[in-house]
């Protein structure tokens, strides 16, 4: 009496169809290596690597230059430049001849609040000097504004309400000039243009040039170093990620973790106890 074999040839049907569920695809392996291995563009390993506080410094460093150009264009405008038109180049010893206070006062404008205004007048004093250098007597005033604003007077005190008090400030500096009267003194003229004239000291000299231009450089020499030294951060950081670890880059050179091992020999085992029992029921004899 013949049996049919119908059942198992569906249980086979059915092994197989699990076998083939079980058993690996290459295309869908490789994209399951590809998205597990943790493989990533160049362009998001670069966002990667910075971070809020390289951006803050990357913002800080950009700040820093562009105040200090800022600050080179201003500075330069109006300290540079008219130190390097300046005529009052010759310097030469000055000594004191005669310092006296006119008796003819000048007129001067003060204020005493947002619409308070008044007029007032101050006192000259006139200083005559010897010029060691072409030895003729010229007239001594503070600084090159004093020549431009009043010719006659050694200074331009500030306007002021109460008279009594500029007068005790021009006979402090008339006492000063006297006690110095056989020192000479540093002094500046230009003797082709105006060599009636003669100033105390410049305005702007060379140490105001140099304080204008060292602190400028020195903020556009840090801001530059500072985004500087975050870029070589951000580079070392991503030639660390390229080539210091070599389990992102290769795919090949991956070393299986043990818990990887260990779960592929369990399945393989299943598999291979699963085949083995499809086997043996194919070749079971059937009544």
């Amino acid at each position: 009496m013949t049996s049919k074999r119908t059942p198992p040839q569906k249980e086979a049907d059915g092994s197989l169809f699990l076998f083939s569920a079980f058993s690996p695809v290459p295309g869908k392996a490789k994209r399951k290596e590809s998205s597990c291995d943790g493989m990533k563009s160049p362009e998001k390993m670069k966002k990667q690597v910075s971070n809020a506080g390289e951006d803050r410094a990357m913002l800080l460093g950009f700040t820093m230059m562009v105040l200090s150009v800022v600050m080179f264009f201003l500075l330069g405008v109006t300290i540079l430049k008219p130190f390097m038109l300046s005529v009052w180049n010759e310097e030469s010893n000055c000594t004191i001849l005669q310092a006296d206070i006119m008796d003819d006062w000048v007129d001067c404008s003060f204020t005493c609040g947002v619409d308070c205004h008044g007029q007032s007048k101050y006192p000259c004093l006139q200083i005559l000097v010897n010029v060691s250098g072409s030895g003729h007597v010229a007239a001594l005033h503070y600084n090159e504004e004093v020549v431009q604003i009043n010719p006659k007077c050694f200074y331009v005190p500030k306007c002021q309400r109460d008279k009594n008090e500029l007068l005790d400030g021009v006979l402090d500096v008339k006492q000063y000039f006297e006690h110095r009267n056989d020192t000479p003194f540093a002094c500046f003229h230009q003797p082709e243009s105006q060599p009636e004239d003669v100033i105390l000291i410049k305005k702007y000299d060379r140490s105001v040039v140099f304080h204008c231009l060292f602190w400028p450089t020195l903020m556009l020499i840090g801001g530059a170093s500072i985004v500087g030294m975050v870029k070589l951060t951000q580079h070392l950081s991503l030639m660390c990620m390229l080539y210091c670890n070599p389990t992102r880059e290769d795919p090949g050179n991956v070393t299986p973790r043990v818990d990887s091992q260990q779960s592929k020999q369990r399945k393989d085992e299943r598999t291979l106890r699963w085949r083995l029992n499809s086997q043996s029921i194919n070749n079971a004899p059937f009544s």
